[in-house]
């Protein structure tokens, strides 16, 4: 029998890279990168770079059960302002006509200097809606040049009818047309509308993207339908894609750590994806990548995306230098001056260096350091040089550079300087930390994590250069990803179909959680999803009165343990000390109950004559990959006919009550295959009802582990 593959392309601005993987083992089969192909239409590098990797490596198009390709075409037409105009209908009646007319009317939104989304805006009274005034408002909007139409409408998330014939109407006249109630089911129509007119914007590029894409891959005779990456790090099928291209916004981000989660096993860190010229710094906590709302333009939209941060710090930030000292690392890289690196250049090209400036880009101050070779040859000094001058990047690493021509072009930095070499590469560094410091503060502070367990996992051509010595600057652990130059391309080859669905609910019942649960489950079936490996994950925020659906799943039924055996007892009491940093000996297994081991150590403090214990827990899964680890939190396993006893009694054990009100315990659950988060609950009735909806299918006697902390 022939191996089973996926693949994975990621189209960046530079090149594209594709891996194929084989998909019992997740092992990278093959890896190929071309030039992105900007003249004939991105589809046609995707068909060149699947025809080469198919060929060069002897695979059949039918062997191909999962192909995925990541752009970064929706965020680029969007940092340079290539969209359509949008033409918004307003609709609403009665006491909220005159709020609805006023926040269906989207400012337009400056994407880059002097680029605008621009649209126009009409107002229809519900109560008055017929075919002709539908007709009427379409034909003004197409006299002012709006290629797509938006119907919004007041609470059309309670009842789409208005928008759904307004759209109906537009397509009937050969339009693009989308409504607000597509794209978010929250109320704040003005948010709502904002969300619906960026997608539109960038509806028909991406359409003709996509049936270009989608022809272009029916052509090799691959029967697995093409799946797109979103921002959420999940994939969707090109048909949801037509609908909502909002969702590939910053896709290219997401990519990067869903492919180091699943290939990496991470539990806890903050991954870098470093490239030449910046680091997309994101967080990992428990398993999962921190999502929050993405702005575009300045502006807050309800497109829930990955939480990154870009800084202009990588491999090929150039070093600024001014009256004898090292002053700044960055912002310009020497791929923007266009300059070669000092430490991937052979020794004979830096012969009898000399020390020069440059301005990189007009208007940028003179102070960006070069070093010149009596051949005419030009070099940059780079980061990339600083960090395999002082040992940090390994050897055989992507980054590794030659180190007689590094070592002669800092000596002539540091001599310039008065002082060494090592000296002027310490300083660079140590300036390039500084800027990384505050984000990574920042992050660990905002999601709440544990400093004393947090892993650097460092992805991208770059990531030795900025990873390692980050690490010892915080004095934390940290891991280079393997494959770190195609993690990203790799996250899409792994990557799961995703979706979700947020509600604006007041005191949610059980009937609102279970019909929102099935509602996102068909939705996530509609994206391609095979319905037995859907999970769904509920949360709710009782501060915004939000529920959120959050489904994933995937395109086919796959063994959960990668080929990998189970680990044995020993091996995860070594994977439990190391990723609670103690002794081993004091660790052991509680429990084993479905793919979860319940891990246990007792560390016992003393200060002075007292003693103190706390309970450190790990849950680590069958394949060794930690899943959730925390310090004094505790646990119980019970029966699912025990939940009204046992379980109750210990979650009111944690539970703080005060006068006004009782703060029930962080919870998550553990059986079978499932992780169940119940961290968003905020009292007993909510955590239960969800209890029950997840649990509901369980046999009286199937065994749960509950973990709790405060």
């Amino acid at each position: 029998m022939s191996k089973k593959v996926r693949i994975g392309i990621d189209v960046g601005g530079t090149f594209t890279d594709a891996v194929a993987i084989d998909n019992e083992t997740y092992d990278v089969i093959a890896k190929l990168k071309i030039p992105t192909t900007h003249e004939e239409g991105v589809a046609q590098g995707i068909v060149t770079i699947i025809q080469k990797l198919l060929t060069e490596n002897k695979i059949a198009p039918e062997d191909v059960m999962f192909i995925a390709h990541g752009t970064t075409q929706a965020t680029n037409a969007l940092l340079e302002g290539d969209v359509a105009k949008v033409g918004v209908i307003g609709m609403g009646t009665g006491m909220d006509a005159r709020t609805a007319k006023k926040e269906t009317a989207i400012e337009h939104i400056e994407l880059a200097p002097n680029k605008y989304l621009s649209s126009e805006h009409l107002f229809i009274d519900s109560a008055k809606l017929n075919n002709e005034a539908i007709e009427a408002g379409i034909r003004t909007l197409v006299g002012n040049d709006c290629q797509v139409v938006v119907a919004s409408e007041a609470y059309s998330v309670d009842d789409p009818e208005n928008e759904l014939t307004v759209i109906k109407k537009a397509q009937e006249m050969q339009l693009y047309a989308t409504g607000g109630h597509e794209i978010s089911q929250l109320y704040g129509l003005k948010m709502r509308t904002r969300t619906a007119v960026v997608n539109a914007s960038l509806i028909p590029k991406m359409m003709q993207t996509a049936n270009m894409t989608e022809d272009a891959v029916l052509n090799t005779n691959i029967q697995s339908n093409l799946m797109i990456m979103r921002c959420d790090g999940g994939v969707m099928s090109i048909n949801e894609v037509r609908q909502r291209p909002i969702l590939t916004m910053l896709s290219g981000l997401a990519a990067g750590v869903a492919g180091a989660l699943m290939y990496e096993k991470v539990s806890d860190g903050i991954f870098f994806e470093v490239g030449g010229t910046s680091v997309d710094i994101s967080v990992i906590k428990n398993g999962k990548v921190m999502i929050k709302y993405a702005q575009v333009g300045g502006h807050k939209t309800y497109l829930r995306s990955l939480d990154v941060r870009t800084l202009a710090v990588a491999g090929g930030s150039m070093i600024r230098a001014k009256g004898g000292k090292i002053i700044d690392v960055g912002p310009r890289s020497a791929h923007i001056a266009g300059l070669e690196y000092e430490c991937f250049t052979d020794k004979e090209n830096l012969a009898d260096p000399v020390i020069a400036f440059v301005s990189p880009r007009e208007g940028d101050p003179n102070e960006y350091a070069v070093v010149q070779s009596s051949t005419g040859n030009t070099y940059s000094y780079t980061l990339a040089g600083a960090a395999n001058l002082l040992g940090y990047v390994p050897a055989g690493d992507y980054a590794e550079g030659k180190r007689e021509s590094n070592q002669a072009a800092w000596e002539a930095l540091g001599a310039y300087l008065g002082m060494s070499a090592e000296a002027a590469a310490k300083e660079v560094v140590r300036l390039a930390m500084e800027k990384l410091e505050p984000v990574i503060d920042e992050l660990i502070d905002e999601y709440e994590m544990d400093r004393s367990f947090i892993t650097l996992v460092g992805g991208g051509g770059s990531g030795a250069i900025v990873v390692p010595a980050l690490a010892e600057h915080f004095n934390y652990k940290w891991k280079l990803a393997k494959n770190a130059p195609y993690i990203s391309t790799i996250g899409v080859a792994l990557a799961m179909v995703r979706e979700q669905i947020e509600r604006s609910v007041n005191n949610p019942t059980e009937q609102d959680i279970k019909k929102i649960r099935a509602d996102v489950i068909e939705k996530i079936i509609q994206s391609g999803a095979n319905e037995e490996t859907v999970e769904v994950n509920i949360e709710i925020d009782s501060q915004r009165n939000i529920v959120r659906a959050v489904a994933t799943g995937a395109t086919e039924l796959r063994q959960k343990n990668l080929g990998a055996a189970d680990v044995t007892e020993d091996e995860l009491r070594q994977i439990t000390s190391e990723a609670l940093g103690i002794d081993g000996n004091t660790v052991q297994r509680i429990a084993q109950i479905g793919r979860w081991n319940l891990m246990d150590a007792l560390v016992v403090k003393k200060k002075f004559l007292f003693k103190s214990k706390q309970n450190n827990v790990c849950v680590v899964d069958r394949e060794g990959v930690v899943r959730f680890k925390r310090s004094n939190a505790h646990y119980l396993t019970f029966k699912k006919n025990q939940t009204e006893s046992d379980f109750l009694s210990f979650v009111d054990d944690y539970t703080i009550y005060s006068d006004a009100n009782a703060t029930i315990p962080k919870v998550f659950l553990f059986y079978k295959e499932k992780m169940l988060d119940l961290t968003g609950m905020q009292t007993i009735e909510q955590l239960t009802s969800i209890m029950d909806v997840e649990t509901e299918n369980l046999e009286p006697d199937e065994e749960i582990i509950a973990v709790a902390y405060k």
